[in-house]
């Protein structure tokens, strides 16, 4: 076991998109532009995770979880990965 580990970011999409969103969502369905943006949010928070494993000196991560915040004030979203960084041999 090497320890915890996380894999954080934030961002945020600029105005004119979060203007239309605002107008999708008083239709109603799939809000596709602030899905991409948490699939690629996502994204990044896991590679920065696996990063910090591996200069841990981890192969793998258990225990692993994602914690979302919204920053509603800017539009942002912040989403921290973190687990525990393991050698399995």
């Amino acid at each position: 076991m090497h320890g915890e580990v996380f894999g954080l970011t934030v961002r945020s999409r600029h105005i004119g998109s979060n203007i239309g969103a605002s107008f999708k969502a008083l239709a109603g369905g799939e809000l596709k532009g602030i899905t991409e943006l948490l699939q690629q949010t996502r994204t990044e928070a896991l590679s920065r995770l696996a990063a910090e494993a591996q200069q841990k000196g981890g192969n793998a991560v258990v225990a692993f979880r994602f914690e979302t915040n919204d920053y509603g004030d800017t539009g942002g979203v912040e989403v921290c990965a973190y687990g525990t960084a393991v050698t399995i041999a």
